[in-house]
């Protein structure tokens, strides 16, 4: 059952890291036009990826590194190099059916989308940070509230707050976004009562696979003394031309 999960949230890690990365380059000063085209920058129709997930704790520190396929937001196909005990694990996502391979037992199991509020594979990120599937411009109120400089940027502030019906855990976000670069900065994430949550950092901004992005995600909770979680990006590619039929059942067992 634990290698269950594992191969599960590797999925939601995968599919979630494009989402947060799924910001624009280009903008104006209105709230709408800036969070569109952040979801369009990375977002492209078909991309390539290789990344470490790092959990930083006060004792320990573990990674994790893997390969990934997606096409738009329905279809994703992730693949695990590191560490060896994990190794040849695989996950594929199509549209809203999921599921693992697990080379040690050759086995292939469909897995329940059932863990959103869980933490990812012990990192600081829950399944919903990243995969609620929510548009920032379309189901989540929001304003631009000022400039203000952040980590040597000159930044849009805009306040998000989500519509009831939007599903997600938080009851307000703050972004900062580089005028620049239109690429986030810095995500605040504040809770029913008001208390900031945890803190999402952007850095490293770099160009890979023709598009500047940043190359480092940084998840650091607000109360947790020696908690964060790392994501860094070695690899990428806009450019692949893949179709549905890729991610398929039979390259979940065979692809390296």
């Amino acid at each position: 059952m634990k290698a269950q999960r594992f191969f599960f949230r590797m999925a939601l890690v995968i599919v979630g890291v494009f989402i947060l990365w799924g910001f624009a380059y280009q903008g104006s000063g209105d709230s709408r036009a800036i969070l569109e085209r952040m979801e369009d920058n990375l977002r492209g129709d078909a991309s390539y990826s290789e990344m470490t997930m790092k959990t930083v704790r006060p004792r320990y520190t573990r990674e994790i590194t893997f390969k990934s396929w997606t096409l738009g937001d329905d279809y994703a196909l992730i693949y695990v190099t590191a560490p060896a005990r994990e190794k040849g694990s695989a996950t594929l996502k199509r549209g809203n059916e999921m599921w693992s391979y697990n080379p040690n037992i050759d086995r292939t199991i469909r897995m329940p989308p059932s863990m959103m509020s869980q933490s990812l594979m012990g990192s600081d990120f829950t399944n919903d940070d990243l995969v609620s599937g929510t548009s920032t411009a379309d189901d989540f109120d929001h304003r631009l509230v000022g400039s203000e400089a952040l980590n040597g940027h000159d930044c849009f502030k805009l306040e998000l707050i989500p519509h009831p019906e939007t599903p997600v855990v938080y009851d307000k976000v703050i972004y900062w976004v580089s005028k620049t670069h239109y690429l986030p900065v810095k995500v605040e994430n504040y809770d029913e009562r008001g208390n900031l949550a945890s803190t999402i950092n952007f850095k490293d901004f770099k160009k890979m696979g023709g598009r500047t992005i940043p190359g480092v995600i940084e998840m650091i909770p607000a109360d947790r003394d020696g908690h964060k979680t790392i994501i860094t990006q070695h690899k990428a590619d806009f450019n692949m031309g893949i179709s549905p039929d890729f991610f398929s059942l039979e390259n979940l067992t065979s692809i390296d």
